[in-house]
């Protein structure tokens, strides 16, 4: 699992942005799902969503800031029973204990991408080197040297890439700078069809992107050239400085003459510039580091493939490559995540399990990382408890759709007021709508028809045409409630 790896970002998906040959192997080898997605886009409540089978109002993270409920049974507790062994390397993102692993190296909340330091059962250690480099180094070793290889195993191999603030290792850096990018249609949406949380939320590239934390631009580099528009807040010079002290002297001399290059750009050209060229310069920027961050997790997606296959592994080991959430990549002018529209609310899905899954296989049904652990669990045949609230996959990797019965999923967040200021909602998703109910501090709702308006830009829950479609929408949603046990005053109307 990689952090707010964009589907778009994958060329399974869409090569309109970058080529992941190794990732598009595991759906050329088994199947790509494409209308997976996550039941709360932001890291920590996924991860939890991902370990629990449970909506976040069950397993208690709401949101970043909330305590993961430690009552609650993981399905590596499950698999740790049942005789596997079971290892955790890289990004939890909470708490520093995982539990039902056997072995563990994972980063202390987000981690650094530049000589990373690892939290391990025997402590603290700090590695020279690359996050992405270096958790898949200890992933392999696990798997070469540690394990014991008389046992079944379960390896959860998490990437902090490419969570922001992007840092891509210096040759990735070098590479990507050169290169320049399409545009999304909607790089300058204003939100017109849209209501009042679409129109305040802070995730604009031009307005909120931070220029010494996001774009490289050094802050003694913002400090020479006065006053920049949009302000740079203290935090963002810290940003910038906490991330680039950690590399050494020959590290930097790697990064320096790239970040040169830009931060000379930036104070030649910025003043000059109107704002929608200012836009267009901050996209390219942002994709520049972005996309560097995926080559690298491609890269060494690729160099754990090529180990499963050499030893002979890959015949009897599912892969799955998913991430916690979408991330925009600047559609409707957007970063981040947090919405139940499309780019956030998605989520990518690969899965790879030779002579079960026909390859080259796409599965457009609503599933969710919600359905992770019961999936697991049945392919190890293992017992599910009751209370996961998730469904197996295991009918559609089979190829037995006919046995899949769902057709709407259930989606909810909670960090409001929070960084980014993405208004409290919950939405019901099929295949062909989306109602969206934004509920704290005002009382909007959205409706969008998937299959005629697939970038969301027309908001059609006050269209007469569409009458019919919102009131039985709204009873499923009140179904689905039901079912997942919302309770009442998390779903208020207009709190």
């Amino acid at each position: 699992m990689s952090d707010d790896h964009a589907y778009q970002a994958i060329s399974a998906y869409s090569d309109k942005l970058i080529e992941t040959p190794n990732i598009d192997r595991i759906a050329g080898e088994g199947m790509l799902f494409s209308n997976a997605s996550v039941t709360n886009s932001i890291c920590a409540p996924s991860r939890a969503t991902l370990l629990t089978g449970k909506h976040t109002h069950i397993n208690g993270k709401k949101d970043n800031q909330h305590p993961f409920d430690r009552s609650q049974l993981t399905f590596p507790e499950l698999f740790q029973k049942a005789g596997y062994e079971t290892a955790m390397y890289g990004k939890l993102h909470f708490g520093n204990s995982p539990k039902g692993v056997d072995d563990f190296m994972i980063l202390p909340g987000q981690g650094n991408y530049i000589n990373p330091r690892f939290i391990t059962p025997d402590g603290d250690t700090t590695f020279t080197g690359y996050a992405t480099d270096i958790i898949t180094d200890l992933t392999l070793q696990w798997l070469d040297k540690k394990r014991d290889k008389t046992k079944p195993f379960m390896m959860m191999y998490f990437h902090k890439a490419p969570h922001r603030p992007w840092w891509p290792r210096p040759d990735k850096f070098k590479e990507f700078t050169q290169k320049k990018f399409t545009e999304p249609e909607t790089l300058f949406d204003d939100y017109t069809g849209r209501g009042t949380a679409a129109k305040t939320a802070e995730m604009n590239i031009l307005n909120h992107m931070q220029y010494g934390h996001d774009s490289k631009i050094r802050p003694e580099t913002i400090k020479d050239m006065g006053d920049v528009l949009p302000e740079v807040k203290k935090a963002v010079k810290n940003g910038f400085h906490g991330y680039y002290d950690r590399a050494n002297q020959a590290q930097r001399a790697l990064y320096d003459p790239i970040l040169d290059s830009i931060n000379n750009y930036f104070q030649a050209n910025w003043s000059k510039m109107s704002d929608s060229e200012k836009m267009r310069w901050k996209y390219q920027r942002y994709m520049q580091d972005y996309l560097a961050c995926i080559s690298s997790v491609d890269d060494n997606v690729g160099r754990v493939l090529n180990y499963l296959d050499r030893t002979g592994l890959d015949e009897n080991t599912i892969v799955v490559y998913t991430s916690d959430q979408g991330f925009y990549l600047g559609e409707h002018g957007w970063f981040d995540k947090r919405f139940a529209y499309n780019e956030s609310f998605k989520t990518p899905l690969l899965v790879r399990w030779p002579n079960v899954i026909e390859p080259g296989i796409t599965n457009d049904e609503m599933v969710q990382n919600l359905d992770f652990a019961q999936t697991f669990l049945e392919a190890a045949g293992i017992n599910a408890p009751d209370d996961m609230q998730g469904e197996s996959l295991m009918p559609l990797l089979r190829g037995e759709d006919e046995k899949w019965t769902r057709d709407a999923v259930y989606y909810h967040y909670y960090e409001y007021p929070g960084i980014h200021m993405v208004k409290r909602h919950y939405a019901i998703v099929t295949k062909e709508y989306k109602l969206i109910h934004f509920y704290y501090d005002v009382d909007e709702w959205e409706l969008y028809d998937r299959e005629n308006d697939p970038q969301e830009m027309t908001n059609v829950y006050d269209d007469p045409a569409y009458k019919n479609i919102v009131d039985s929408m709204k009873i499923k949603l009140e179904e689905i409630r039901a079912y997942y046990k919302v309770p009442a005053d998390e779903v208020g109307e207009g709190k």
